[in-house]
Parts: C-alpha cells; sequence; structure tokens
C-alpha cells in the first residue's frame, strides 16, 4: 500500500514535503533516540486539477541529507519545502525546482511581533496577509486564472515588499531577531516568489503542515516507537490514515 501511494505522490509534478521528529527506542542504551519522519503530500484541490490527493510517510534514524534525496530520486518537477538545507540541494540536478512557503515568513514575523510589538514586523505581517486574502479569493479557480490574478494583484505587493524589507534590514540591528527574520525572507527569495509563474503552486506549505500535525500531537500522547521497526510501521499507518482523510474516507473503516 504505501510503496503504491509513493508512486501516486511522485508521479505528480508537483509536491509539497516537510520532515518531523519522532522518539524511537535505541535497544541497548535505555533511552530513545531522535528520528524522523518524512512526509510528502500531493493536493491539487486548490486549483481545480484531476487526481486525487495523497500523503507519503517514510522513516529514517536520522536527518541526512541523503534521506531526502533517496526518496526523490525519482521525482521532477516542484518541491514545495521550508528552508531545511538538504532539499536545497536537490536542486543541483537540474530537474526539481523549489518553491518556499510564506507560512514560514510569515511565523517568524509573528514571533517577533509577539515578543516586542515590532512596528516593522507588524507591517511585513500586514503586507504577507494582503497575499492571503488574494489567494483566498482564487482558491479553486484553474492554475491560469490563478496565475493571471496574481500576475496583476500579487506582483506588485511583492515587487514592493522586497525594496521595503532590504532598506529596513539596513537600518536595524543586525543580530536581532527581527533582522533574521528579514534575512531568512530573504535569501529564499527566487524560491518564495514561484507561485506567481505557476498557478499550481500554493502561497505556503500547508498541505503537508497538515499532515504533520497528527504526528506532533501524538508526541504529547504516547513514549515512543520502538524500534527501528515500530517506526517503520509507523509510518506507513501514517500515510494509509492521512491519505484516507484527504479523500473523505474514514480511516477505520477504510481500513477494516
Amino acid at each position: 500500500m504505501q510503496a503504491r501511494l509513493a508512486a501516486h505522490v511522485f508521479g505528480s509534478d508537483k509536491i509539497f514535503a516537510d520532515d518531523t521528529p519522532i522518539p524511537v527506542l535505541d535497544p541497548g542504551r535505555g533511552r530513545t533516540k531522535t528520528a524522523r519522519l518524512w512526509v510528502y503530500t500531493r493536493d491539487d484541490r486548490p486549483w481545480g486539477g484531476p487526481d486525487p490527493p495523497a500523503a507519503v510517510y517514510f522513516y529514517s534514524p536520522d536527518r541526512k541529507a541523503e534521506r531526502p534525496a533517496s526518496h526523490l530520486e525519482g521525482f521532477r518537477g516542484v518541491l514545495q519545502v521550508d528552508g531545511y538545507a538538504g532539499f536545497e540541494r536537490l536542486t543541483a540536478r537540474g530537474d526539481i525546482v523549489l518553491a518556499a512557503c510564506w507560512a514560514h515568513t510569515r511565523r517568524k514575523f509573528f514571533d517577533v511581533h509577539e515578543a516586542t510589538g515590532s512596528p516593522i514586523a507588524a507591517e511585513a505581517l500586514r503586507r504577507i496577509g494582503e497575499l492571503y486574502a488574494i489567494e483566498k479569493s482564487i482558491g479553486g479557480r484553474t492554475a491560469e486564472e490563478r496565475r493571471a490574478v496574481r500576475n496583476t494583484q500579487s506582483r506588485p505587493l511583492i515587487e514592493a515588499m522586497k525594496p521595503w524589507l532590504e532598506v529596513e534590514l539596513s537600518r536595524i540591528p543586525g543580530s536581532g531577531g527581527l533582522a533574521q527574520a528579514i534575512r531568512y525572507t530573504l535569501s529564499r527569495w527566487q524560491a518564495r516568489c514561484h507561485f506567481l509563474d505557476d498557478g499550481r503552486v500554493e502561497l505556503d506549505n500547508n498541505s503537508v503542515e497538515r499532515a504533520i500535525r497528527p504526528v506532533a500531537l501524538g508526541r504529547k500522547n504516547h513514549l515512543f516507537a520502538g524500534p527501528d521497526g515500530g517506526a517503520e510501521r509507523w509510518a506507513t499507518v501514517c500515510s494509509i490514515i492521512a491519505s484516507a482523510k484527504l479523500n473523505d474516507v474514514e480511516p477505520f473503516t477504510y481500513v477494516m
């Protein structure tokens, strides 16, 4: 089942990717180790794509860049991700293009504003909010329609945001959280703007974030998977349950 889900997900030419830590029993050492679940989703519903959504999870005992490289060996297309450097390395092949996540950007400015009340962070949040308002208005429309609206409405906002961020960065202390948030945003600017040129690309990576959330919540309710074999089975179960939920199928009924 997991192999078939993987073939379906990686058969798309636009997918989402992320990873999350999980505790796994480490036999012989009397404790757990921190391992990873890698999650990949395809979901074309926001632009009316015909293929069903799905999610597939893979277990690994570490977060080495070779893990996603192995998972995505046969994938060609747009990969929407956060800022993990292991994903950045995949672009060297020349057949994977990264699209970055505005939700991660917004979160960094939100944290700064919550901690300091920074008016610059507030203005960044306002500008990002304008982009999300446009996205809300084009949900469910075709990829070409979305691209056309983004070019007329979102692109001017993006083109104004970059020089504004650069000017503000030059005016503030370079070691603070606000400067870090701005540098994070500018460092992946091309990937962050990829949604302007491709109506299939989302503004954020929330499709895979939603798939990861149950795992993150689960960490509060169980002790560990164990050992590695148990974590691999965990990944298989997550793949089936998440894919069922994406297709509005009751997971327990589906499995039974």
